[in-house]
C-alpha cells in the first residue's frame, strides 16, 4: 500500500480531534476527505505530512514507517501540501516562492534547475499573473495557485490538498479538476479535503468522511452518498440518492 494510516488518535487539550481514523491509499488513488468544520480532515493532513505529531497510531509510506520523520525529510521523500491560508513568503517574488520548493524538495540540482523547475510547475498551473509580482500583492485565488505551483515544484509522489477551490468560480473550479486530473495521470497520488462535493464526486476513486474525529463511512461516491450516516452528519438528506 502507498499509503497506511493506523488507528490515528491526536488530542488537543481536552479535546479527541482525531479518534483511531485508520484509511489507506493506493500509488495513482485521488482519495478524497470530507466532513463538516471540525471534524479533523485538516488535522489529518498535518500528522500525514508531519507539522503534527499524533499521540497514538502509525504511518507507512512506500512500506516506510515515517512516524518520526520531519515534514521536511517526508518532503525530501516525496510529500507535499498545499494549505487552506497559504503558506508563502510575502516579500518574496513569484519565482522565488516556486523556488524555494525546487530547491528543498527531493531534487538538489542547483539553482538554475531549481529555476526551470519553478517556472515549469508556474506554466502547469497557468500561474495568470507575472512571475516578478511580490506573493504579498496577489489575491486569494492567486495565492491559491501559487501554493499549489510551490507543491509541485518539490516533485511530489504523494500531493496533499487542503481546499484548494475556495474561492473559484464554476469556470475555474472545472480547470482545476482538469489540472488535478491531470497531475494523477503523470503519477501523483493525491489526498484531497474538499467541501465542494461536486468537485469530490467528479475526482476521487474513494471517499473518507470523518466526524468528531472518527471515521463513519469509506467508499466510492456512489455509496457515500447512498449513506445515511453521511447525509445526518454531512450531507443532508437531499444527496441521498
Amino acid at each position: 500500500m502507498f499509503l497506511e494510516l493506523q488507528n490515528i488518535t491526536k488530542r488537543f487539550g481536552g479535546t479527541l480531534a482525531l479518534d483511531g481514523v485508520s484509511l489507506a491509499v493506493e500509488r495513482g488513488q485521488i482519495l478524497g476527505l470530507i466532513g463538516p468544520n471540525g471534524a479533523g480532515k485538516s488535522t489529518l493532513l498535518n500528522i500525514i505530512s508531519g507539522a503534527l505529531k499524533p499521540d497514538a497510531g502509525g504511518i507507512r509510506y512506500e512500506q516506510e514507517d515515517i512516524l518520526g520523520l520531519s515534514s521536511d525529510r517526508r518532503c525530501r521523500k516525496g510529500m507535499a501540501r498545499t494549505f487552506q491560508i497559504s503558506q508563502l513568503f510575502p516579500k518574496l517574488t513569484v519565482l522565488e516562492n516556486v523556488m524555494v520548493a525546487a530547491t528543498f524538495g527531493t531534487r538538489k540540482d542547483g539553482r538554475e534547475s531549481s529555476q526551470r523547475r519553478a517556472r515549469r510547475a508556474l506554466s502547469f498551473v497557468e500561474f495568470p499573473v507575472s512571475e516578478e509580482i511580490l506573493a504579498e500583492d496577489l489575491n486569494t485565488v492567486q495565492l491559491k495557485r501559487l501554493d499549489l505551483a510551490r507543491a509541485l515544484a518539490s516533485d511530489p509522489s504523494l500531493l496533499l490538498l487542503d481546499e484548494i477551490a475556495a474561492g473559484l468560480t464554476p469556470a475555474e473550479l472545472m480547470k482545476l479538476i482538469d489540472l488535478i486530473r491531470l497531475m494523477r495521470d503523470q503519477g501523483i497520488t493525491i489526498v484531497i479535503v474538499e467541501h465542494l462535493m461536486r468537485m469530490i464526486i467528479k475526482l476521487c476513486d474513494r471517499i473518507v468522511v470523518l466526524h468528531y474525529g472518527k471515521k463513519i463511512a469509506e467508499g466510492a461516491a456512489e455509496e457515500i452518498c447512498q449513506d445515511s450516516r453521511v447525509a445526518e452528519a454531512y450531507l443532508g438528506e437531499n444527496y441521498l440518492l
